[in-house]
């Protein structure tokens, strides 16, 4: 059984008028609907993600960001916004955006990526392939601990697979990375079901000295935090597409994502060798559902 500390389902975590607010060790998330929304200047870095907020306004000391988005998060990247500590904003949005948090000691300066900047890479191949947006990781933007990216799983494939871990500092090898997983998932493209629950899974077991259970169906809205231990795999059930945005921030004084496989999947990995990746990615921005 999933301890509560873990996950939580769509709607349970709403706070101080966020319809999801939250923060742990090292990071935190908010995901805020239309309307104008108040961000403190504090001990803490951000980046807003719209996520079906075709536009967005973030309004800081600075000056005015205007941040084109999307339809939905399965329309390819949008322009996303970076806010170091002690900034504060007002954020102005028609549909939903998200927050990124994690805690910082140093001010840098704030940042936009647009959307035709983001890199997009396709990780994995067969029924592992997957679209991952890099928009917040070391190698794209200038921040003190936050690390964030968006993964897209069309249906039927599997992502964050093999499993793998981030929770000891391991010099050239292993980052100490807290994660949060924020969900979404909508009907395959091509689809138009009269009815319809879109779903996909979540899993999360033990690593040596951490333990941690998460075995779950995960739906638009659910969020699950990974403190430790081996995650993976994501999946997204046939004719569900799957969609989640990762947080991360650790303890450790370089921000980098280093990890360790499961050893009894590692395998898996020398498999794709021989395979090609799926030709339904990449999905692109503009293109219809």
């Amino acid at each position: 059984m999933t301890a509560p500390e873990w996950f939580f389902p769509a709607g349970s975590l709403a706070r101080d008028s966020w319809p999801t607010a939250a923060s742990w060790g090292y990071t935190g998330l908010r995901i805020g609907h239309a309307g104008t929304w108040q961000l403190p200047a504090d001990g803490i870095e951000r980046m807003i993600v719209p996520l079906d907020a075709r536009n967005a306004t973030v309004e800081h000391g600075g000056g005015t960001v205007e941040l084109a988005g999307r339809a939905s998060v399965f329309d390819g990247p949008a322009d996303v916004a970076y806010l170091g500590t002690g900034t504060a904003a007002t954020v102005r949005a028609d549909g939903r955006f998200a927050v990124a948090e994690a805690s910082a000691d140093r001010s840098l300066p704030v940042a936009v990526i647009r959307a035709a900047d983001v890199p997009v890479e396709l990780r994995g191949a067969g029924q592992a392939t997957r679209q991952v947006h890099n928009f917040g990781t070391p190698g794209s933007l200038a921040a003190q601990n936050l690390i964030v990216c968006e993964v897209i799983t069309p249906a039927g494939n599997w992502s964050s697979y093999p499993p793998h871990k981030h929770d000891e500092s391991v010099a050239g090898h292993e980052s100490a990375l807290e994660e949060i997983y924020y969900f979404e998932a909508a009907v395959e493209r091509g689809s138009r079901p009269d009815s319809a629950d879109p779903f996909g899974l979540f899993a999360a077991y033990s690593s040596p000295g951490h333990p941690i259970s998460i075995d779950e169906r995960v739906h638009s809205g659910d969020v699950a935090v990974v403190p430790h231990g081996y995650h993976g795999p994501a999946v997204a059930a046939p004719g569900y597409d799957l969609y989640y945005l990762n947080v991360m921030a650790g303890p450790g004084g370089e921000r980098e994502w280093l990890i360790t496989v499961d050893p009894d999947h590692r395998w898996v990995t020398s498999a794709w060798e021989g395979q090609t990746q799926d030709e339904r990615l990449p999905f692109r921005r503009g293109e219809t559902r």
